[in-house]
């Protein structure tokens, strides 16, 4: 209780409280240190806005500020003039001025102003409660009142007390601040304890205005007690009174309940505490236990290490065993040729000194056999080592760093007794933007683990590129994916979460990928038939036998516009290549258009037709030859299919209604090879077709 029982400015025990408008209190000197002149800025305060405090006090109204200036405009020691805890604003006053010796003063902890008349904080009245409980606390606790005049440290125990200045002195501060003489000689000088108990003894609760009269009523309105010659004041005709026996024990029963109440709060608070204390023991013991687990598992970890270690340096040791064993057996091996060798050299060197011709020649072709035989021999066998003296093996530690790496603590459902801990389900993975990217109709999207999760798999979603719902594309343990087959000139919308046993994680933040606004693509020569042949780089095409063969691109289109052409680079035979796109199931061994997966132009060295589902239409003139370039445009905003011959359109609109996936196509066979052109931006023509 004792911080309730130190004033807010000077820190010590209240002495001589006074209650401020605002229900804060200060002890009396204090709030007579801090009040300042009135600004001048308040004396300019409209009439207007006085006159309208007046009214509103006048008419009862309710409110906190209103009730706060009541009650210091009705204190025990009104002297009928200003007092309000609103700044700017003047009530009491006849013409609603100020006073020109008015005097104000700033709460220290809401800031709100009061103003007075010349006699300032003195207008307060006392906070006998707190007075009260302060000298019941100071006499259990013995302590004694300090001077309130002291500026220095430590401030010294009071020794006398004014009853009329109401402040409390030592000797020093007396004899500076207080002389006896003068003005002050007929003050009143008394023990401190005895001073105080004057000063708040009060007046036997009889009316501060009317001193004959005892105080019975208590106006609900001003929030102050009143006598009967009050209630006859026209200040109280219409306030709304109750007797003040009856109102004092309305209240207390009332702040009774609510102790109560606060009480219990209180009660359990403490007990919270308790558990909060509990707690931490148990979170100190936890961590110990916790510590032991994590140094057991890493120790096994090091553990694994080591033994995996004698593993490998085992077959270390095996391999160079056997290294040098084979070193050692051709050591003793080549010895062993050696001997032979430098025998059969002192042999044919004494040979070589006999003087008869005869029995040189007797021996002579068989040494030359043996010495020839011995030196190939000797070449081929023993020019180099059996082994390598180096070890061809490395040890791949990648994975097991990136594993230390990745080694860490995961999150787990909170623990309840009885159930089994399981991990909780994992937060939101994190997408890496530097490593996203998006090529032709491709996108690659790459993401980080989340951190402290156990995580099962991923599943990555994308939406339709036109901003619609999204589906499910991956689902998988990889942090990385590549999506083929989009949509051109697209914006697609990224996303990816986790999941384990316990169920899905939150999304990640959408990333947003656009894929390449022209197309570019080669031959695949998986999709395409047998009988081809296609260059490095699958760009050009040439066909080997006599029967027509489909090769189909590398890309197929389900949306936008898009344009390729092909150079004929070789033409010889008297055939038919046919240019155009077909689906993905289109039969590879016939003529593009002879059946209903493929629409094309086939053309010769004079004419072309129109083919899909085996009919063929619209016969136009002007062919093909060796150089000559054939262009193919795709139009599906429009769902249409055109053709050019050396860049001029090869008639009108060969096709409408094209809609699902298409593929670039063309049919050759012997004699006819071409090149394929892409990303290329459409014939600036296009809207004349």
């Amino acid at each position: 209780m004792e911080e309730e029982l130190r004033c807010i400015s000077c820190k010590q025990f209240y002495n001589n409280p006074v209650l401020l408008p605002c229900y804060h209190s200060l002890c009396l000197n204090c709030a007579v240190q801090l009040q300042q002149p009135a600004q001048n800025g308040a004396n300019g305060a409209s009439s207007s806005t006085a006159s309208e405090n007046a009214e509103s006090l006048a008419s009862g109204s309710s409110g906190d500020y209103q009730e706060s200036d009541k009650l210091s405009i009705l204190s025990e020691t009104d002297s009928g003039v200003v007092c309000t805890s609103r700044p700017n604003s003047y009530v009491g006053t006849p013409n609603g001025l100020l006073f020109p010796s008015a005097v104000s003063l700033a709460c220290p902890i809401c800031h709100k102003l009061v103003y007075f008349d010349e006699n300032g904080a003195y207008n307060l009245p006392k906070y006998r409660i707190m007075q009260t409980i302060v000298d019941k606390y100071s006499e259990t606790r013995n302590l004694t009142l300090k001077c309130q005049m002291c500026e220095n440290e430590p401030v010294q125990d009071a020794t006398v007390m004014c009853e009329q200045c109401e402040v409390l002195y030592c000797d020093a501060c007396r004899e500076s601040c207080h002389p006896l003489r003068g003005p002050l000689a007929k003050h009143i000088l008394v023990e401190p304890k005895r001073g105080q108990s004057m000063c708040f003894k009060g007046k036997d609760g009889r009316c501060p205005e009317h001193e004959t009269e005892i105080i019975s009523m208590y106006c609900l309105v001003c929030k102050v007690g009143v006598c009967a010659v009050c209630l006859m004041d026209s200040r109280h005709t219409s306030h709304d009174v109750q007797a003040i026996a009856m109102m004092c024990r309305a209240q207390k029963t009332e702040l009774s309940h609510n102790l109560q109440q606060l009480s219990e709060r209180a009660k359990s608070t403490t007990e919270f505490i308790q558990r909060l204390k509990g707690m931490s023991d148990k979170v100190n013991e936890n961590c110990l236990e916790f510590e032991l687990l994590v140094s057991a598992q890493c120790d096994a970890l090091i553990e694994s290490i080591r033994q995996r270690q004698a593993q490998l340096l085992e077959c270390i040791h095996q391999d160079k065993d056997l290294r040098v064993r084979a070193l050692k057996d051709q050591v003793a091996t080549c010895t062993s040729r050696l001997q032979q060798t430098t025998a059969l050299l002192q042999f044919c060197i004494e040979a070589l000194k006999e003087t008869d011709n005869m029995s040189f020649l007797q021996v002579g072709s068989m040494l030359i056999n043996r010495v020839t035989t011995t030196d190939h021999s000797w070449h081929k066998e023993w020019s180099a080592p059996r082994v390598s003296p180096h070890f061809d093996l490395t040890l791949d530690d990648k994975s097991v760093l990136k594993a230390i790496e990745q080694l860490n603590f995961i999150q787990m459902k909170p623990y309840k007794d009885g159930e089994e801990r399981v991990p909780a389900a994992p937060t939101a993975p994190t997408i890496i933007p530097e490593e996203c990217s998006a090529e032709n109709n491709s996108v690659t999207v790459a993401w980080q683990p989340p951190s402290h999760s156990h995580v099962e798999g991923y599943v990555l979603e994308l939406d339709d590129g036109n901003g619609g719902e999204f589906r499910e594309v991956y689902c998988g343990v990889e942090t990385i994916c590549t999506v083929d087959g989009l949509h051109f000139h697209s914006m697609y919308n990224a996303r990816v979460k986790a999941f384990n046993s316990s169920g899905e994680g939150e999304y990640s933040e959408l990333i947003g990928l656009q894929t390449a606004e022209v197309a570019w693509f080669t031959f695949d020569s998986v999709l395409s038939g047998s009988g081809l042949h296609y260059s490095e780089d699958n760009v050009q095409v040439t066909g080997e036998g006599w029967e027509h063969r489909v090769a189909l691109g590398s890309v197929g289109f389900s949306r936008g516009v898009h344009y390729w052409e092909f150079t004929v680079n070789k033409f010889d035979a008297d055939t038919d290549p046919a240019f155009g796109i077909a689906r993905i199931d289109v039969a590879r061994d016939k003529m593009l258009g002879k059946d209903d997966k493929g629409w094309a132009m086939y053309i010769d060295r004079q004419r072309s037709w129109f083919q899909h589902a085996g009919g063929h239409e619209q016969r136009i003139e002007g062919g093909i030859a060796t150089g000559s370039t054939v262009g193919v445009l795709l139009d599906l905003l429009r769902h249409t299919l055109s053709f050019y011959v050396n860049e001029e359109p090869q008639g009108s609109v060969a096709f409408t209604d094209l809609y699902g996936v298409f593929y670039p196509a063309v049919s050759i066979n012997r004699g006819v090879s071409v090149l394929l052109h892409t990303a290329l931006d459409p014939p600036s023509d296009i809207d004349d077709i």
